[in-house]
C-alpha cells in the first residue's frame, strides 16, 4: 500500500500497488454513491485532488463523463501523477491549479456532479464551506445535478455546514457515513424529485455493480438510518 498524508496523520489517498485501479478507501467508495442520484453524469467537477483515486476511477471507467479537477497545490498534482498513477490531461480530463473557492463561481450550470473534497490540516477549509460557496455550488450544477461533500465525521462546525447547504439547495442534504465511520458524506440535489423509490435506488446500485464493480448497496443501511424514508421512498 502507498498512502498520501498532507499536513497530518489523516490519509488523503491510498493506492494498492498491485491493483492501482481499485478504490481502496472507504470514504472514496462512499462518495461514489453519487451514482445513486445521478447515474450518468456528463460532466464532473471536483475540488481537491489528493492522490486522485476517485477522479482517476471516473476517467478510466466512465467513458461518457468529462472530469475537471481543481487543486490549489501544484505539488499535490505532481505527487498524484508520480506516485498514484494519475493520468495526464486529455480530451476528457483537465486539472486546474487554482483555488476551488474561486473557480466554482466561475462555472455556472457546467456540471452534473460537483465533488468537494478539500482539507487543510485535517479540517474543512472555511473558504469551501461558506454560504457564498454553497450558493455558487448550487449555481454550478445543472438541473438534477448533485453536490457531494466529504466531511470528517467529527467536524466541529458540522451543523453550521449542513445548515448552509440546506439554505443553498432548499433541502437538507442526504447523509451517508463511510464504513470506517471517520467520514460523513453529504449529497445535495439541485431540483429534481423530492424523493426516490428504494426500488429505483436498488436498480441503480445493481447497474453500478455491473458497470463498475461498485457495491453501492452496502450504503443502504446507513442511508436508511440517517435520512427520512416514507412509503418505500428515500426523501431528498
Amino acid at each position: 500500500m502507498r498512502y498520501l498524508h498532507i499536513g497530518g496523520e489523516a490519509i488523503q489517498s491510498g493506492l494498492r500497488i498491485d491493483e492501482p485501479d481499485r478504490l481502496e478507501l472507504d470514504y472514496v467508495r462512499a462518495m461514489m454513491a453519487f451514482l445513486l442520484f445521478c447515474p450518468r453524469p456528463r460532466d464532473l467537477l471536483m475540488v481537491g485532488l489528493g492522490g486522485g483515486s476517485l477522479a482517476r476511477f471516473v476517467h478510466q471507467r466512465m467513458h461518457e463523463t468529462r472530469v475537471s479537477v481543481v487543486e490549489i497545490n501544484p505539488e499535490v498534482v505532481s505527487i498524484a501523477r508520480e506516485y498514484f498513477h494519475f493520468p495526464q490531461d486529455d480530451e476528457r480530463l483537465e486539472v486546474v491549479v487554482a483555488d476551488g473557492a474561486a473557480v466554482v463561481p466561475e462555472r455556472p450550470a457546467s456540471a452534473d456532479v460537483l465533488i468537494v473534497d478539500g482539507f487543510e490540516d485535517g479540517e474543512t477549509p472555511e473558504a469551501l464551506a461558506t454560504q457564498p460557496f454553497y450558493d455558487a455550488a448550487f449555481a454550478s450544477l445543472r438541473e438534477a445535478g448533485v453536490m457531494v461533500v466529504n466531511f470528517m465525521a467529527d467536524a466541529r462546525k458540522m451543523d453550521a455546514y449542513l445548515a448552509r447547504i440546506e439554505k443553498a439547495f432548499g433541502r437538507y442534504p442526504t447523509l451517508l457515513m463511510a464504513e470506517d465511520k471517520d467520514n460523513l458524506i453529504a449529497f445535495a440535489v439541485k431540483g429534481g424529485p423530492e424523493r426516490i423509490a428504494w426500488d429505483e435506488l436498488k436498480a441503480r446500485a445493481l447497474s453500478a455493480n455491473v458497470r463498475f464493480g461498485l457495491q453501492l448497496q452496502k450504503s443502504f443501511p446507513s442511508l436508511r438510518r440517517r435520512n427520512p424514508s416514507e412509503d418505500g421512498f428515500l426523501v431528498l
